[in-house]
């Protein structure tokens, strides 16, 4: 009986250390609060460590987006397909695949890009959905 109340006592102990700690982030992990007043549009780009075409994004897109009309528009804010996710998000469903491109307005989805298409693909994909938030960018 004493062996289950050490086991039973250690595991509060740790349920208590964790709630004093609160959640752990992790580097670059999402905030998990956005202040949209900054930036109402955001680029939410999910996904997951190993992934070839996160990889290829980050090397064919990634070094011009913020500097682009694009990334003027809507900033990039990334956040691994297992989480931690911002708070407050409205999203049409959860990502499955990676890496999903979401354009949010105030944290509701407008629209997405499922994959990675390529450059030449994934510039004209994101300048329509960005138009359909109102904000026409040319290329």
């Amino acid at each position: 009986m004493q062996h289950r109340f050490l086991h039973r006592r250690a595991l509060l102990s740790l349920v208590a250390l964790a709630a004093a700690l609160g959640p752990a982030r992790l580097a670059g992990a999402a905030p998990a609060a956005i202040d949209w007043r900054q930036a109402p549009l955001r680029l939410l780009m999910v996904q997951k460590r190993g992934c070839a075409f996160c990889a290829a994004w980050d090397r064919e897109i990634a070094p011009g987006y913020a500097a682009s009309a694009e990334g003027r528009s809507a900033p990039l804010l990334r956040v691994d397909i297992d989480g931690p996710w911002p708070d407050g998000l409205a999203l049409a469903s959860r990502p499955f695949a990676t890496p999903t491109f979401v354009l949010l307005q105030q944290g509701i989805e407008i629209g997405r890009i499922q994959g990675y298409p390529g450059a030449a693909r994934f510039h004209p994909q994101l300048a329509a959905i960005l138009g359909r938030a109102g904000r026409e960018v040319g290329r």
